[in-house]
């Protein structure tokens, strides 16, 4: 692909066959290979991309080293086949360990289709490496999304052996582009940018705080129309959103550097992710004022997403909002009665001997006040429904399941159609039920639900990038930690949520029964801060403190 994209591609055809495993093919319309040149292509240490006068550090293609042709030879059985605009018929070869064979003529538009099957049949270590197909399928599908976000205006199709996997159209708006690979709802919620760094510019569409994601993978950074994985550049991004984001969620988006050649060093990773700023510093440092200047700059625009019934909607940055008044709030000052009594859970337990407590109410639909023997309890009424839904449907291995009324069509991106051919049956488990609709969307007929709580459809999406995104860094890295984290959290009890007393109890009872261990959301984020009694006395100087 990065062959193609250098040859001026404007449009590029992937077709795998079990995940690349056993056959990929990349076809384009670009400027072809000279037939004279087509043995040399698949030579070691052989390439065409650097211009003989130099210099050979104003390096301005992707596929400047110019071996990976003849190192795929060597592991698989490659066959090239290529016509330029000057000639009236393409030309062929096919090439493996043993070397290049024999040139042939074959029909071809303009263009150059590379074709490599069995990959690694002569290098069985190495294939005993590979993951499954259906993970494979995955990582093809994220490495075309890197390529088309750093070439928008190049169109590129994915297809398997069931037919197209995904569609990636020629884009003139980097806004457009992005929406494709993470979703159409950044278009409605996203941050424009537009501004020079040391030695070049920056030009990107980052998603406002209310599209974060639970890994930094969301974030697409490219420079010199080169896909990078950059830990400086991501941190300085991050930096930018400082207290907008809770510590264990990341910004979403797609940002482009151009900088000058000469002040980039693109040979210092075998695989070309990651690459050697001349100022990188002075570069982060640029990055993040320049982000932060158009994150403040930004029309703080409502979220659209629908309101907990009873709730007014959350504003942008904010999910928890204070709730009308009515029957449903808990009132300040209310007790629970004897039998429903609600108990402080072990870890956070006052005395051993008295762990029960006290609701007094409810701070902006968001934190829950309770009296213990030694002073005062906060409980994220969110983080604490969370960790019960999830240790419920790690426990049983699924959730209850709600049908539709109405069956709700939700647009996925490409790697979250990959994911869930995927991870299918983990999608089922976890309470969903989905059917194809279409080339880009899918109907889901039923949600995951817990204890009359439903997760809405749109949650499909979230579910799907964690399984394409590989999990959540704070969880073990493993397929049922992922479905349960994200189902949890969507089928929880949200913040903004007016709770009946009767359920805060319910969930304080399940918490108490959870191990100390476990006393923290599936984020990792606390569920409980305690304020000792002493502490209190000191803050309010009372005598003997």
């Amino acid at each position: 692909m990065e062959n193609a994209l250098d040859a001026g591609a404007r449009s590029v055809a992937v077709r795998i066959e079990r995940g690349g495993i056993d056959r990929i093919e990349v076809s384009d319309d670009g400027s072809g290979i000279p037939p004279e040149e087509l043995a040399l292509a698949v030579t070691p240490h052989a390439t065409s991309k650097l211009a003989p006068e130099g210099p050979i550090e104003r390096i301005v293609s992707l596929g400047f080293r110019g071996e990976a042709l003849a190192a795929i030879a060597t592991a698989a059985r490659l066959r090239i086949v290529s016509r330029p605009p000057e000639r009236e018929e393409a030309r062929g070869l096919e090439a493996d360990a043993r070397g290049p064979g024999p040139a042939f003529s074959a029909g071809r538009a303009i263009g150059t289709t590379v074709e490599i099957r069995d990959l690694f049949a002569t290098t069985p270590a190495r294939r005993k490496f590979l993951k499954s197909p259906a993970a494979e399928q995955v990582e093809v599908v994220r490495t075309v999304e890197r390529l088309y976000l750093a070439h928008p205006s190049v169109g590129i199709r994915v297809g398997a052996e069931a037919g197209e996997i995904a569609a990636y159209p020629p884009e003139a708006r980097l806004a457009d582009a992005a929406a494709r690979v993470l979703g159409p709802e950044l278009l409605g919620a996203r941050i424009d940018v537009a501004a020079t760094v040391p030695g070049g510019t920056v030009r990107g569409a980052l998603g406002r705080p209310t599209l974060s994601a639970a890994t930094s993978r969301r974030l697409f950074l490219s420079v010199n129309g080169r896909p990078i994985e950059s830990r400086s550049l991501a941190a300085a991004v991050r930096a930018a959103y400082g207290d907008y984001l809770p510590r264990a969620r990341y910004p979403v988006g797609v940002l482009r550097l151009e900088v000058a050649p000469e002040r980039l060093d693109v040979n210092v990773h075998p695989g070309k992710r990651e690459v050697r700023f001349a100022d990188e510093r002075a570069i982060a440092e640029a990055l993040r004022r320049r982000v932060r200047e158009a994150l403040l700059d930004a029309p703080q625009v409502a979220e659209a997403r629908p309101a907990a019934p009873g709730a007014p909607a959350a504003g942008p940055d904010r999910a928890a909002v204070r709730p009308s008044a009515g029957p449903a709030a808990p009132a300040v000052q209310r007790t629970l009665g004897t039998p429903a009594e609600a108990r402080v859970p072990r870890a956070v337990a006052a005395a051993r001997g008295h762990p029960a407590l006290t609701l007094l109410g409810c701070l902006d639909a968001l934190y829950w006040v309770a009296a213990a023997d030694d002073g005062l309890l906060l409980i994220d009424q969110h983080a604490a429904s969370e960790r019960v839904v999830y240790d419920a449907l790690r426990r049983r291995g699924r959730l209850g399941r709600q049908t539709l009324v109405e069956p709700a069509t939700v647009r996925l991106t490409g790697a979250q159609h990959a994911a869930l051919r995927a991870h299918g049956e983990a999608v089922r488990a976890a309470g969903f039920d989905v059917e194809p609709f279409g080339p880009d969307d899918v109907r889901v007929r039923a949600v995951p639900a817990y204890r009359g709580r439903t997760a809405p459809a749109s949650a499909l999406r979230e579910l799907l990038s964690e399984l394409a995104d590989g999990g959540r860094p704070t969880l073990p890295d493993g397929l049922e930690e992922r479905t349960a984290a994200t189902i949890a959290c969507h089928a929880a009890i949200r913040a903004g949520d007016p709770v009946a007393v009767e359920e805060m109890g319910r969930v304080l009872e399940a918490l108490r029964a959870l191990p100390e261990a476990s006393y923290a959301c599936p984020h990792g984020r606390p569920i409980v801060i305690r304020l000792p009694r002493a502490r209190l006395d000191r803050w309010f100087l009372r005598s003997g403190a």
